[in-house]
């Protein structure tokens, strides 16, 4: 007999400070005692943001005004298949209470410590629901993507003072991508290896692209795999070590992230640029039509800077990815 497959729409409410509320389901209720982030079934003729801002209401007796639509993720229950799609909301009009007699806690998310126990315990005790884990583990990934930009050993020096800056700034996620890269091997790997140090002083993650030679993988906090390059590791069933994030340009593409289990997905170009003349873009619709697919949080990628993330979060991004454009405001 097959399960009944629900739909959910859930929200990460996250207030000033960066804290995000929790609601303990009842007694009475299946999973009694349990921590979960509020929300509700979605019924027939709602969008994902009607039928949150509709349960918010109810549940907690707050009038949402500011939603970002961000990962749908299908999480298989003993007794029901759930397809809960995720927002952060992060303006909202009213005082959050329990109206059906729940608990509720505003937490710290690194609080809660993810890898004790396959159910995470809330900070004031009480584990939380088992789809409650990757949303958490999510929010900690930045929403800016710095990629590198060098080119020429003689543009080195240039590229370390700007990544600094940002670093300095906030900047938490950097991709060491040279393609193009006109000087030795050995210049590379010295600029590589620059680019590591400043990052590690600062707290930052470097992840490296996979056009680099395979051997220079593991010195990296992770791997950032080319389309191609991630079909091939999916074949050779090799997943590399440390943090992994996939380009995609296709629905294909993000199929393959998905068996690959990507930590996130770079998606794009959404807008068209220098890098990429005469390849149509892919656009805002079209971008969101995807990565409501990725089950993982997306990067929007092509023509993307710090002034395009909140249009880019409107369409479901988690974040945005870029080579040139301020990141962080300095």
């Amino acid at each position: 007999m097959s399960k009944p497959y629900v739909r959910v729409a859930a929200g990460l409410i996250l207030d000033s400070r960066g804290r995000l509320l929790l609601g303990q389901r009842p007694d009475g209720k299946a999973w009694a005692g349990w921590w979960e982030f509020p929300g509700g079934k979605i019924e027939v003729g709602e969008t994902v943001e009607q039928a949150l801002i509709r349960e918010l209401d109810e549940e907690l007796g707050i009038q949402a005004t500011q939603v970002y639509p961000w990962v749908v993720y299908v999480h298989e229950y003993p007794k029901s298949i759930v397809e809960l799609a995720f927002c952060q909301v992060t303006a909202w009009q009213g005082e959050p209470h329990g109206r059906e007699n729940q608990a509720l806690d505003w937490v710290d998310p690194w609080d809660i410590r993810l890898d004790e126990s396959e159910h995470p315990i809330a900070p004031g005790g009480g584990s939380l629901l088992p789809a409650a884990t990757p949303p958490l583990r999510w929010l900690r990934l930045p929403t800016r993507y710095r990629i590198s930009h060098i080119r020429h050993p003689d543009h080195l020096d240039s590229w370390l003072a700007q990544l600094r800056r940002e670093l300095l700034y906030g900047l938490k996620l950097v991709q060491f991508r040279e393609p193009a890269w006109a000087g030795s091997l050995d210049a590379l790997h010295a600029a590589l290896q620059d680019t590591l140090a400043l990052c590690r002083q600062h707290g930052a993650r470097c992840l490296i692209n996979s056009c680099h030679p395979h051997s220079w993988w593991s010195q990296a906090d992770g791997v950032q795999l080319r389309a191609a390059d991630a079909m091939h590791v999916l074949q050779q069933d090799t997943r590399p070590p440390g943090w992994l994030g996939v380009s995609a340009h296709t629905a294909h593409d993000i199929d393959c992230a998905r068996q690959l289990q990507a930590d996130f997905v770079v998606l794009g170009h959404v807008s068209p640029t220098d890098s990429h003349p005469g390849s149509p873009a892919l656009g805002w619709d079209t971008f969101r039509q995807l990565a409501v697919t990725a089950g993982r949080p997306v990067f929007a990628i092509g023509g993307q800077s710090n002034d395009t993330l909140d249009t880019a979060r409107l369409h479901g991004a988690h974040g945005v990815a870029a080579m040139r454009g301020p990141l962080i405001e300095t």
